[in-house]
């Protein structure tokens, strides 16, 4: 029997805490939370009225959208 590579941290679908989210793009909490009021962050999930979490997978995707090759290519 093959033994999966499984790990908490590598599911896609694992809900991470602001702390956590903020931790992995390099950025504070408070932009996030700047983002989620103006705009322009990653996708979340509003689990109450004072609980957000964010998908790993959704991160990792707004992360790779921002990607460029050059700096002539604009966001």
């Amino acid at each position: 029997m093959t033994k999966l590579n499984y790990t908490p941290t590598n599911d896609p679908n694992r809900l991470m805490d602001e702390k956590e989210a903020a931790s992995l793009i390099c950025y504070s909490v408070r932009a996030l939370q700047n983002w989620r009021h103006r705009g322009g962050g990653p996708k979340y999930v509003r689990v109450s009225s004072r609980s957000i979490r964010y998908a790993y997978s959704e991160v990792m995707e707004w992360i790779d959208t921002r990607r460029v090759a050059n700096s002539s290519q604009m966001i």
